[in-house]
């Protein structure tokens, strides 16, 4: 009877070492990262970002910018053949304006994809400051991304998204998310894929190549910190 009381014991001291350790693990590699980017103080700092870039659009290079208000607004716009379109998102609401389809103003986004985007809103990502947030991160040990061995992470939000970060192990830089989301009542995957970091002026790290999966990745030319966004800009027009 001692014998197995004291391996029942034995069991769930390793298996609190085991958890432990994981989460150990988790924590090690988000402070790297934090670190490798800049770290928290600076992108605390950091209240809006505006990035001017190009895109493919069919073969052809589409002017597109893309502007976020810390936890409040972020407004994707896109030029084609003269016409310019628009997609914006608040803590609130959205709307998407697509001239090339015919229309003439800005249509409302439903609540389920409002929800859905809140994540974007915050700047500085999921890991900054994670458990203030209340978010929940899991280590789920390494994997590779197109030949580049990563760290891979599971963060859980408190409103029960979740998303899957790959942290190159090398560079400690975030290169890939893999979110579950949901549009018209269906569940889809979304992959972010990230590179070409560059260290800007505020002393941060930020990804020059950005593509989230659509036509192609965005070649960013100019990142603007802390200037030139207002909550204006996220109000439809018409």
């Amino acid at each position: 009877m001692r014998t197995i009381r004291y391996s029942v014991l034995a069991m769930a001291l390793a298996f609190t070492t085991f958890i432990a350790a994981k989460a150990q693990t988790a924590d090690e590699v988000i402070q790297k990262h934090i670190t490798a980017i800049g770290g928290a103080d600076n992108w605390k700092k950091i209240k809006s970002v505006k990035m001017q870039g190009t895109a493919n659009a069919g073969g052809m290079e589409m002017p597109l910018s893309i502007a976020i208000l810390d936890k409040k607004g972020m407004k994707v716009e896109y030029t084609i053949n003269g016409m310019t379109g628009y997609s914006i998102l608040t803590n609130k609401a959205g709307w998407n304006f697509n001239p090339f389809q015919g229309a003439k103003k800005a249509e409302a986004l439903t609540d389920e994809m409002v929800k859905e985007g809140q994540t974007g809103l915050d700047i500085a990502g999921p890991l900054v400051d994670y458990k203030a947030k209340g978010n929940t991160v899991a280590f789920l040990g390494k994997d590779d991304v197109e030949g580049t061995e990563c760290y891979k992470l599971k963060v859980t939000h408190p409103t029960g998204k979740s998303e899957t970060i790959f942290i190159d192990a090398a560079t400690y830089y975030h290169i890939r998310s893999v979110e579950k989301i949901k549009a018209d009542g269906k569940e889809m995957e979304q992959i972010s894929t990230f590179g070409n970091y560059k260290k800007l002026p505020e002393g941060i790290m930020w990804p020059m190549s950005i593509d989230m999966g659509g036509g192609g990745p965005m070649d960013v030319k100019s990142v603007d910190i802390n200037k030139g966004v207002d909550e204006a800009m996220f109000v439809p027009k018409g």
